[in-house]
């Protein structure tokens, strides 16, 4: 499987131990010694690969606008959603090792590991191939995403704000529903309440689940 997924991913590995501990979930990885690491540090990296070569690209391809349009465009393209959806696309889940339990679970198919997991490729692949090697995915593989929005978008906790404002309801009410996970990788479930109508987003940070949250609200009402 790691073979194939070189071939999505572009490049051919000097060292493969970087592609498996890549895909390799922390559920796979527990118990197993010190020599099979999980996928985390490598997340830790590609996602700051991920922000340097997105930034580029925006700073490339919209040359007029200005930090905060820049920033929108860059938020939007490092959510969750959106990496998921990414992650999904190349067929990342089938090459994700995870343990037997969470297999059966559909662990590799929720989308905070596959997001996560894709970080983790783009760490793997910087290190192993360099910049230019990351950079080449990330514009492949994030196409779609970067052309869909021709105007900068508006978060999703602002739109919700003003969806609500423009109809004379009260605020947006976020209250943090669930957490789940070891203290070293929370899971937090935040629910946004508007007007009598709600909606759950889950993420690793509150600020995370409260915009995966408004989203899901904003699916739900009309426009």
């Amino acid at each position: 499987m790691s073979q194939s997924f070189e071939a999505i991913l572009g490049h051919e590995f000097k060292r493969p131990a970087l592609l498996k501990e890549a895909l390799t979930h922390r559920s796979a990885a527990q118990g197993r010694g010190r020599g099979h690491a999980s996928n985390e540090r490598l997340e830790f990296i590609g996602d700051r690969v991920l922000g340097l070569t997105m930034a580029e690209w925006l700073a490339e391809r919209f040359p007029r606008e200005q930090e905060g349009e820049l920033g929108r465009r860059l938020a939007y393209l490092v959510s969750q959603p959106v990496l998921a959806g990414v992650a999904e696309t190349v067929g990342l889940a089938a090459a994700l090792s995870v343990s037997p339990g969470e297999a059966r679970a559909g662990v590799a198919k929720r989308a905070t590991v596959l997001a996560d997991a894709l970080e983790a490729a783009l760490g793997a692949l910087y290190l192993d191939g360099g910049l230019d090697v990351a950079r080449n995915f990330v514009r492949r593989a994030w196409n779609e995403a970067m052309t869909v929005q021709a105007e900068p978008p508006k978060d999703a906790k602002t739109a919700l704000q003003e969806w609500a404002q423009k109809r004379g309801k009260d605020l947006p009410l976020y209250e943090v529903t669930g957490r789940s996970g070891p203290p070293h990788a929370p899971e937090f479930t935040v629910t946004v309440t508007v007007g009598g109508t709600d909606a759950s987003g889950t993420a690793g940070s509150k600020r995370a689940a409260e915009q995966l949250a408004a989203e899901a609200l904003l699916a739900k009402l009309p426009a």
